[in-house]
């Protein structure tokens, strides 16, 4: 039974502004204490920052220094004007079109429901594709227009929206679906009417989290072999050791980035609730499977699954005319890794690869989603800590990880800590995002219960906001594991000279295409596996703290 709580009321700009000649003067000069605080505080960190990059790291090109990034501002204005216009196009394009494709591919999954398993494996396919790789074989079917770095912003957003929205739309209370169909309602009413307020929040997560992975996409589309735009100059900035050129254009990118995220956080404070106010209850348990029922299904889904990827690869690059020097087939992945003389060898190389991406993906894996469970609960106790600290999180997730991944590395070293660090920062930031959606997803009855009780925020954190913030972790974490595989392999390939990034950066340089198509597969099918493994975890626990998760 669904028990609905009374409409929460916020109260208006009138309500707080009964009283202004009493109130307002002490708000004011509070506010105004306030932004001077700001202020003093920013002047301070660049103060500091401009001693320690002209004294402890002078000549070591890791870090700019605030007055050489203004000057390379001033001086280059108009040539990195125009770059930023560039990058930012491409990347509002990605945005844009892979957002729409994720609602495209969740709506199909919502009225088809049969096709879902079907649908999520060929997207986590193509999301699950290396950036690295993806760039260099785009550049050879796009050319060097811009086509290449708007399918990679597109790429890599279109999942980070996907996930989110499609955990948004199981959210609703079985009592209100049986409800819409006691009218003969079907499920175009049940999706208008009750998923999609549902699934609101976990959108506006979605959206969220993708603005600075679609100026990611886009920069990597530009480091492959563009003309124009903020990734070209970037790399000539790295190739000369101008730090400072180098820390303005990512001053930039996070600057766009950051515009993004809070343009995209101020519409989402507009459309979402601050609380629930359904209380989800478990839906009818319905006859079980049998086992070997269940293992007979999965395993037909997936050779369906690869029976299509297949033949789509065959199709695709037939109907293109690819040239088979430089778009390999399946046979050709398969007689490199198994039926040649020289295939152990092969195979050799590419598991030593993928042993050095494993020891640095992992680690970063668990800590970036530690750092972004920890920072969402930290922000859900402390107003004040997360006011602080938000541009802090925001920031570090809006500079471009390829600008930033080699003075990372060359910081940390080229060790396991440097890249592990970059895959760390990769995480964090959509689990951060994500969860904290998740955390006011207490329903407005607990909630109640609660304040009734006069309970402490610490106990209503572990025993209702946790568990309501369940779906969104899992989903954040199914999304982590092939972007902790992006991070690695991005590190890799910029900096670290190491692991399966390293292996396909040369690979597309030295013409070597068989073994990229190769790599790219095995990448891929490591992504899938992790992601799998993710979600066999996801569904146990879900069953217990979120039951209508599970099914439609």
């Amino acid at each position: 039974m669904v028990v609905q709580s009374q409409p929460i009321t916020r109260p208006s700009p009138a309500s707080l502004d009964e009283s202004p000649d009493a109130t307002r003067p002490p708000d004011e000069k509070s506010r105004w204490a306030s932004r001077l605080r700001t202020v003093l505080g920013w002047l301070l960190v660049i103060g500091l920052w401009e001693l320690v990059g002209r004294t402890l790291l002078a000549g070591k090109h890791l870090i700019g220094v605030p007055s050489g990034m203004v000057a390379k501002l001033v001086e280059n204005a108009e040539v990195y004007a125009r770059g930023l216009w560039f990058t930012t196009r491409e990347a509002l394009l990605g945005y844009l079109i892979g957002n729409l494709a994720a609602v495209v591919l969740v709506l199909l999954v919502v009225l088809l429901p049969s096709l879902e398993r079907l649908v999520l494996r060929m997207a986590l396919v193509v999301y699950c594709l290396p950036l690295v790789a993806l760039g260099p074989l785009l550049r050879l079917v796009y050319g060097f227009g811009d086509a290449p770095q708007i399918t990679l912003a597109a790429v890599a957003v279109y999942y980070l929206t996907l996930v989110p929205l499609l955990v948004g739309m199981r959210a609703v209370p079985q009592s209100w679906l049986d409800l819409i169909a006691s009218y003969g309602r079907g499920r175009w009413t049940a999706l208008v009417t009750v998923r999609l307020r549902a699934a609101l929040p976990y959108l506006m997560a979605g959206l969220q989290a993708s603005v600075p992975a679609a100026f990611l996409g886009a920069l990597v589309g530009e480091f492959t072999g563009a003309e124009r735009g903020l990734g070209v100059l970037s790399i000539l900035a790295l190739r000369s050791l101008d730090t400072d050129g180098l820390w303005a254009l990512m001053l930039l990118s996070t600057v766009v980035s950051l515009i993004g995220y809070v343009g995209v956080s101020a519409l989402a404070r507009r459309l979402t609730p601050e609380q629930p106010a359904v209380l989800l209850t478990p839906p009818r348990s319905a006859p079980r499977r049998p086992a070997w029922q269940r293992g007979l299904v999965n395993f037909a889904g997936v050779l369906l699954t690869a029976a299509l990827l297949v033949g789509g690869w065959i199709g695709l690059f037939a109907l293109l005319g690819m040239n088979p020097y430089f778009a390999k087939r399946p046979w050709d992945v398969w007689e490199w890794l198994v039926s040649s003389p020289a295939a152990p060898e092969h195979r050799a190389e590419l598991w030593a690869a993928v042993g050095e991406t494993a020891a640095v993906a992992v680690p970063g894996y668990f800590a970036g989603l530690a750092m972004g469970v920890g920072l969402a609960i930290v922000f859900s106790l402390s107003a004040p800590v997360r006011r602080a600290l938000t541009p802090v999180a925001v920031a570090l997730r809006c500079v471009p990880i390829i600008a930033i991944a080699p003075l990372l590395v060359a910081a940390l070293g080229r060790g396991p800590v440097g890249t592990a660090a970059v895959v760390a920062i990769m995480t964090f930031f959509p689990t951060l995002v994500s969860c904290l959606y998740g955390l006011a997803q207490l329903p407005g009855q607990v909630a109640d219960v609660f304040s009734t009780y006069a309970t402490p925020p610490r106990r209503v954190l572990m025993l209702g906001r946790v568990p309501a913030m369940a779906p969104a972790f899992f989903a954040s974490a199914r999304i982590a594991a092939p972007t902790a595989l992006l991070g690695a392999t991005v590190a890799e390939w910029l900096a670290t000279g190491t692991g399966l990034g390293n292996m396909m950066a040369v690979d597309a340089a030295t013409s070597r295409y068989t073994s990229l198509w190769s790599t790219v597969v095995v990448v891929t099918l490591i992504a899938l596996a992790a992601y799998t493994l993710v979600e066999v975890v996801e569904r146990r626990v879900l069953a217990v703290v979120a039951p209508e998760q599970t099914r439609w």
